[in-house]
């Protein structure tokens, strides 16, 4: 299989709200040739939209986990800690050598931003 693009459906009850998340608070850009709910996620996209089976919260939101590697973790999370986000792992250390901080969106999803070893 050649897959030419990757996105990610992200649904919820309450998709405007996941928006402005994505959106104003982590700060993903728009693709709006994608739809009003579609953001930049490096070469993928990630789509937010409503769904008539999804209702509340995220019931295990350790299932997907959203992943985004940064150049800076600790300045992002210091950013978003600003915003109010809260985040549940803070810096851990894998055997393999990079940091995870995982944060919550507001539907419960559980969103992690990483940082690569030096080389």
């Amino acid at each position: 299989m050649e897959v030419a693009q990757f996105g990610i459906n992200l649904t919820s009850e309450q998709p405007e709200k996941l928006m402005a998340f994505y959106r104003d608070v982590v700060g993903l850009p728009k693709r709006p040739e994608m739809g009003d709910g579609a953001f930049a996620m490096g070469a993928a996209t990630l789509f937010v939209d409503g769904h008539s089976e999804t209702k509340g919260s995220a019931k295990e939101p350790q299932r997907y986990l959203l992943d985004m590697f940064v150049a800076d973790l600790k300045a992002e999370q210091v950013r978003l800690e600003g915003q109010g986000v809260k985040f549940i792992r803070k810096e851990g250390q894998e055997p393999w050598g990079g940091l995870i901080s995982t944060f919550l969106d507001p539907d419960g999803n559980y969103v992690q931003i990483l940082s690569m070893p030096a080389p």
